[in-house]
């Protein structure tokens, strides 16, 4: 009877080596939370500095509406305007306060439409009188040199950096921007000369849920400044918008200073269809140009 129980005794032990389940464990959540680190500290560089300059726009400008989206960026989906109650309070605004542009624009009384003021050299007066008028709106710009107006041929063109309506990577039109282009519409409304407006890109890449690459962007920020000038009451009809991309620069990419007068955006006013042929005048307003 003792030798049974003694037996009996010694065939029963401890599993000690438990303890590897636990740790076995411990190593895959430990491998797990070490992979999600990883990938959490990954950042796309382009959309951070997207969402860093909106950021800071967003903190900067000051509060106008209670829709802090801007005027100015395309919704891909429905191809329609956003920001259009932040764009109509602005508008209305300037319309209530009665704001004119800083000067007042040479000849006021205009440019009307009469059997006397048509053929050729009519419409270079007219072309004439837009460029001289944008040039009064924006003197401060032309001084500070961001932008250039030039009238050559049957066309005045307004070339415009790109910062000075879009921050970076951004088809969305400041708060300043929609005032400085009421201004533009002000010259622009009343002559009946078809616009186009043309953006352009340096040739640094942009890959983004909105911009695949820079024809997107380029085509998006000239339409941003299209629909703004249809709201202001410029007749649609005559409008158009282009994007160039980065492929019609005007510096050498290479620097920093080529790529920021690449990035612009141009404002183009055709000859009516009165004009014939080709004027070998040309009259530069301000520093730069194409």
């Amino acid at each position: 009877m003792m030798t049974y129980r003694r037996r009996k005794k010694l065939e029963d032990h401890t599993n000690h080596e438990r303890w590897l389940v636990s740790y076995a464990d411990f190593i895959t959540l430990l491998f797990a939370f070490f992979v999600v680190m990883y990938a959490v500290s990954s950042v796309n560089e382009g959309k951070y500095r997207v969402l860093s300059n909106t950021l800071t726009d967003a903190f900067r400008e000051p509060t106008r509406s209670s829709d802090p989206i801007q005027i100015g960026e395309l919704r891909r989906s429905a191809g329609t305007l956003v920001g259009d109650s932040l764009s109509q309070s602005l508008i209305d605004s300037d319309n209530h306060a009665g704001s004119e542009p800083n000067e007042p624009l040479p000849e006021d009384q205009g440019f009307e439409e009469s059997p006397a003021n048509t053929g050729p050299m009519a419409e270079q007066k007219r072309l004439g009188y837009i460029a001289s008028s944008l040039a009064s709106v924006m003197q401060h710009l032309v001084d500070r040199g961001e932008v250039s107006i030039e009238q050559t041929g049957n066309r005045v063109e307004m070339n415009i950096k790109s910062q000075v309506l879009f921050t970076s990577g951004s088809a969305r039109l400041s708060n300043s921007a929609v005032r400085l282009l009421g201004d533009l519409s002000k010259v622009l409304k009343p002559v009946p000369n078809p616009l186009s407006v043309e953006g352009y890109t340096d040739n640094v890449p942009i890959r983004t849920a909105a911009f695949p690459s820079n024809w997107e962007l380029s085509a998006a920020r000239a339409a941003s400044v299209v629909h703004l000038f249809t709201r202001l009451g410029v007749a649609p009809e005559r409008l158009a918008a282009v994007g160039y991309g980065e492929y019609r620069p005007l510096a050498d990419n290479a620097t920093e200073a080529g790529r920021r007068q690449n990035r612009r955006v141009v404002l183009v006013v055709h000859a009516g269809r009165s004009a014939t042929g080709e004027v070998s005048q040309r009259h530069t307003l301000g520093e730069g140009g194409r």
